[in-house]
């Protein structure tokens, strides 16, 4: 695959060698493939992920997680070093961006979340989506109660949210507004996308069974059944006993993916244990890479991941891994669904910081 402009990229690379002693990057995926609406860009479409594979095979120093580890391990900068890694195990890691990988020839680090593997619906975040974001109707009025407090919410005329208005193009941006729409730093274009956002950061802190039962009586209230659509599937057990090999390594992101740091220190041991021991069953393997899920912990939570014998631990803060960095809070950045050119671009900006 030729990439438009890349006697640009190796002028931008050439320059990039010539700073001196840069650290190394962790890349963070999650997902390659293309949905209707991707409120956390999360996704990175096959043809733009080729693109960065070829732009790391070509210019970059691309290595294995426990090898840029390796090399902190040892006191040193992980110079020019890049590392790629996926969060959460979505079945197009294996289906889209494995062969690519192999194409490449990139290493890489594959986060499982090992308490979703047998479900038969759709993970909570998407069940949402689905609910508030996608068109349909629904009641105007919802009423919850969350953590024990009573939570109500009035739709109006957005209960009936048509195809049309969620294909609406912002004539501004010449994008299509709604189904487009970040949910990081952008504006609320309907009550649903207010409600959509506040119900996330209300529900994503709660236990996973207190979780489940909210979003049950969501769906009731939007009389939609629990789905398990096959774009949004996370890999089954047969799937991940074939996803390891010499460039795919397997890390555990924990049992049920919550917000470590909230949850009682017991708990907490179980989810980040449990993962560990239900992956090395599957794939007979040791697994020695932990992903912290939503990149929340505590000194306390990095030290229970220490305990459960891992090797090191990635956070989603994103700055270059330098020698000093702490192994169990390697900072990553995140990838977006951007064209090669774009990427080598953006390789550069995280370089120089």
């Amino acid at each position: 695959m030729k990439i438009p402009g890349v006697s640009k990229l190796r002028r931008m690379a050439k320059r990039l060698r010539g700073r001196l002693a840069p650290g190394g990057l962790i890349l963070m995926y999650h997902r390659i493939t293309e949905v209707e609406s991707d409120p956390w860009s999360i996704c990175v479409s096959p043809r733009h992920f080729a693109q960065q594979m070829e732009v790391l095979h070509k210019f970059g120093e691309v290595v294995s997680l426990q090898q840029l580890n390796q090399t902190l391990q040892e006191g040193k900068t992980p110079h020019w070093q890049i590392a790629v890694t996926f969060d959460d195990g979505y079945t197009d890691n294996l289906y889209n961006a494995k062969p690519l990988l192999e194409r490449y020839d990139i290493p890489a680090t594959m986060f499982l979340t090992s308490g979703y593997m047998e479900q038969k619906r759709d993970l909570w975040w998407d069940e949402l989506n689905r609910l508030l974001l996608e068109p349909g109707c629904l009641p105007e009025v919802l009423c919850l109660e969350i953590n024990g407090t009573t939570h109500r919410w009035e739709l109006g005329t957005a209960a009936n949210y048509s195809e049309e208005e969620y294909q609406r193009v912002d004539a501004k941006r010449l994008v299509v507004r709604h189904r487009h729409w970040r949910a990081l730093g952008e504006d609320n274009p309907t009550p649903r996308h207010t409600l959509y956002r506040t119900l996330y950061w209300l529900l994503s802190p709660l236990l996973p069974e207190a979780r489940q039962k909210v979003m049950d009586q969501m769906l009731a209230w939007g009389d939609c059944v629990p789905t398990l659509r096959p774009n949004h599937r996370i890999l089954n057990l047969e799937e991940v006993s074939t996803l390891g090999s010499e460039l795919i390594s397997i890390g555990a992101h924990s049992v049920t993916h919550p917000f470590l740091s909230f949850l009682p220190t017991a708990r907490q041991r179980e989810e980040i244990q449990d993962s560990k021991t239900h992956l090395e069953e599957i794939i007979g393997q040791k697994v020695v890479s932990f992903a912290y899920p939503h990149g929340n912990y505590s000194e306390e939570t990095a030290g229970l991941v220490r305990e459960a014998g891992f090797m090191s631990a990635c956070t989603t803060y994103p700055r270059t891994v330098r020698r000093q960095c702490d192994r169990f809070k390697l900072p990553r950045v995140v990838v977006e669904d951007w064209d090669g050119e774009e990427f080598a671009k953006q390789l550069s900006e995280w370089r120089a910081s």
